[in-house]
């Protein structure tokens, strides 16, 4: 009772140092922030679910498919249990174990052996026998100086990573999923658009064909045709093999197989517009945000710990050990007074002349700790630059898409002007098809650029954590761990 009392006395001693998390410096705002919020667009998205905000049923659709099918998730939730078990054992660490067993063995003595022949010369031997035994048992480490609980303070800290990264896997699944869904439907459009190509070079080529035959073109005019006509055609085997690959990796994401949801996507739609961003908030709450950094924070944490249960190393274990039970030579005896038995024991072990082990494995544990401290400061301004690069990507594409609407505009009034013309008698048909050659081709690079451009707004979604809170709330009531204690990092 004295060293139970003892110890409790001593249960607030803990070695190692305690974990302080690292400060972090975040500006007021993001460079680009006032121009990415005055955005105008037709929709705007919550972060919490801003594939919606693109206003296209099927990509939500593949979004919530790709978060209950995605593999790279399933191998994610399984670290996740892996984390919760490992720190389910250091919690048992603490507390004390107990046993039972029993056992009952008869035996029948050989009197040739040494030890036969003297017990066959003592009066009354039998040299048949029993014995019977039945024990209860008892042991507990007694964590005096915290190195088991720095062990479990580790572990707790693990598994914190592994769900904060479980929730940064959802949230990279998610924005490839809808990344690979705007591709295929910008290709679907450049691919629809190079067909349109095709016709007019054919049709261009026609007419330089009949203008040679009647001595009103050069032989070069219609080679030049040819070959306009050949590089239109080149572009549709790369944009279809473009799109295949684009459906499997959709297929792949949704964890199935290539060709599942091909179907879904045989009717060409509009390419998606990026949405209007709200409630981006300030730089401070983007670092709360997003899960990267809660996981890069708790392995620091981890990491701390880690010292802590090195040092423990320098001091001796505790244990306590009892046992109670019973043994006799006949089961009528087994449960009387005359055969109980008990056992108590203390134990100690110190390891007096391995300092040396020991020290290194406190300075390995220490530079653990700087590393993961270094990892996470740059990951702190990674994320920053994320952000950053993102404002700047979507802007820009932002503002080339625009030009390329108001090219397409002129070209498109140029073509219906031509067709006027021509329908006039004021200008060939060829000088109308090359019209039409020139809308195409800026309605191509105006194709590109849309699907850029929301492939830009993604991107940026993606940087300032956007869906995370949603995703851990589904998995929180499917059963799944919280994290919401690892969201802030202040």
């Amino acid at each position: 009772m004295a060293i139970i009392l003892a110890t409790g006395m001593l249960g607030g001693c803990v070695v190692g140092p305690d974990y302080q998390r690292p400060e972090t410096v975040a500006p007021e705002h993001f460079r680009l922030q006032a121009a990415v919020e005055q955005r105008q667009a037709a929709s705007h998205a919550d972060l919490g679910q801003w594939w919606d905000g693109f206003g296209d049923l099927l990509l939500s659709r593949f979004v919530g498919l790709a978060q209950q099918q995605n593999l790279e998730l399933a191998q994610a939730s399984a670290r996740v249990e892996q984390a919760r078990a490992m720190l389910s054992m250091t919690t048992v660490e603490l507390l004390p174990s107990a046993g039972a067993s029993a056992q009952a063995a008869k035996a029948y003595q050989s009197v040739e052996t040494p030890l036969g022949r003297v017990l066959n010369s003592t009066p009354g031997f039998d040299r048949h026998g029993s014995a019977y035994e039945v024990e209860i048992g008892a042991s507990w480490e007694l964590d005096i100086f915290g190195g088991l609980r720095r062990r479990r303070e580790a572990a707790a800290a693990g598994y914190g990573a592994s769900e904060a990264g479980a929730a940064a896997t959802r949230l990279l699944v998610m924005a490839q999923t809808a990344d690979t869904y705007i591709t295929i439907r910008g290709l679907q459009a450049r691919l629809k658009i190079a067909r349109s190509q095709v016709e007019i070079q054919q049709d261009l080529l026609s007419s330089v064909r009949l203008l040679r035959d009647h001595e009103l073109s050069a032989d070069r005019e219609v080679w030049q045709a040819e070959a306009t006509l050949a590089q239109a055609r080149a572009s549709i085997p790369a944009l279809e093999s473009a799109l295949a690959v684009s459906g499997n990796a959709l297929d792949v994401l949704l964890g199935m197989p290539p060709g599942t949801y091909e179907a879904a996507l045989v009717e060409p739609a509009e390419i998606p517009v990026a949405p209007r961003i709200a409630d981006i908030g300030s730089p401070a709450d983007v670092l709360r945000r997003r899960p990267d950094l809660a996981a890069a924070e708790r392995q620091l944490a981890a990491s701390n710990a880690q010292i802590g249960a090195a040092v423990a190393e320098y001091f001796p274990k505790f244990s306590l050990n009892a046992m109670i039970g019973s043994a006799a030579t006949s089961e009528s005896a087994l449960l009387s007074a005359g055969s109980s038995q008990g056992l108590g024991m203390l134990g100690f072990r110190w390891r007096l002349f391995d300092f040396g082990r020991i020290n290194a494995q406190i300075a390995a544990a220490k530079g653990r700790n700087a590393e993961m401290l270094a990892a996470y400061r740059l990951a702190v301004l990674r994320a920053t630059e994320d952000v950053e690069n993102a404002f700047s990507t979507l802007l820009g594409r932002e503002q080339q898409l625009a030009e390329f609407n108001r090219m397409v505009l002129a070209l498109d009034r140029e073509r219906g002007a031509s067709a006027t013309a021509y329908e006039k008698g004021q200008v060939s048909r060829i000088e109308l098809l090359h019209a039409q050659d020139r809308l195409l081709r800026a309605s191509d690079a105006r194709a590109q650029t849309q699907a850029a451009a929301a492939l830009a707004a993604i991107t940026t979604f993606k940087a300032l954590g956007g869906g995370w809170e949603s995703a851990t709330a589904k998995l929180a009531a499917n059963g799944g761990a919280d994290v919401s204690r690892f969201r802030a990092l202040d």
